[in-house]
């Protein structure tokens, strides 16, 4: 009966075990954060070093930067058009986020709203062309850009990055267009608002998280795409940057200007972690403001 009753009940901890146990869980969450981030930041870290050294210096293998030299910095812009690339760049990837934006938040607004036939397949359609591979449709995109006219031209990326921005800002748009109360859209109407201007002056502001979050995607992807604008552009005058650096080359074809392009990633790299985080900002202060009340 005695040893029943010891058996029925947990054994007593250790006096001294749990705080023990407890350093140990805290010290495992902390080395493995340390090593997520060194993982994530260390090639980051070790490009802006790299980008700092000219000459034989960029065969060592430095983790500190011994001295601060800005000729790799100097070089991108001074021996190839690379402010005209950044350019490039940012004109398309904010006509795509403005594109992507506009034509999301109305078919959002169709999508969750208005009841017609096969909007569910219509839906499926959206994230399974989502799923295609950008090599799958290359093919097609270039016959439809050169068709149009808009081949070696801004356009033409503007265009094409349409395909890889939409489905996953449609979708979630579309998402968070469903969750909205059903009375904001009915007092509209009793006030004789279109549907425009539902879309855009009663969803946005409440949607305003999910658009800026949405947006940022979608600029991140433009800014960074590579494939079509590898095959959609020609001439050094229409390239955006990861064409520019992915083709800078030495003085001769067996130099590989390591430092040049450490330093156009570092340049181009920058700007886009200053927009995330200023973005993040916003967002936060979007979701703790309580946009939607229901």
């Amino acid at each position: 009966m005695h040893d029943r009753l010891h058996g029925a009940f947990p054994p007593a901890p250790i006096a001294g075990c749990e705080p023990v146990r407890r350093g140990f869980a805290r010290i495992g969450f902390v080395a493995l954060t340390l090593a997520i981030v060194l993982f994530a930041v260390f090639p980051f870290y070790y490009a802006m070093v790299t980008s700092l050294k000219t000459g034989t210096a960029l065969f060592r293998v430095d983790y500190l930067p011994r001295a601060l030299d800005w000729d790799n910095y100097r070089a991108i812009f001074r021996d190839q058009p690379f402010g005209t690339n950044i350019l490039n760049s940012a004109i398309v990837a904010a006509a795509v986020v403005i594109a992507s934006l506009g034509l999301s938040l109305t078919a959002a607004y169709a999508l969750a709203r208005k009841a017609f036939q096969g909007r569910g397949l219509l839906l499926m359609t959206i994230l399974g062309v989502s799923m295609f591979p950008q090599v799958a449709v290359l093919s097609g995109m270039f016959e439809l850009v050169r068709g149009l006219g808009l081949y070696n031209r801004l356009g033409g990326l503007m265009l094409s990055y349409l395909i890889l921005t939409l489905p996953f800002t449609v979708w979630v748009l579309t998402t968070f267009t469903r969750k909205l109360p059903v009375e904001l859209e009915e007092a509209a109407v009793l006030d004789g608002a279109g549907p425009l201007t539902i879309v855009f002056r009663i969803f946005l502001p409440p949607l305003a998280p999910a658009a800026v979050s949405t947006g940022l995607l979608a600029f991140v992807a433009a800014w960074n795409e590579f494939l079509f604008a590898l095959t959609f552009t020609l001439t050094d005058d229409q390239r955006t940057v990861p064409v520019a650096i992915a083709l800078m080359s030495g003085a001769s074809e067996f130099e590989l200007p390591w430092g040049q392009i450490m330093a156009a990633s570092v340049a181009v790299t920058l700007p886009i972690v200053a927009l995330v985080l200023s973005f993040q900002g916003r967002i936060v202060a979007g979701l703790t403001a309580g946009a939607v009340k229901g």
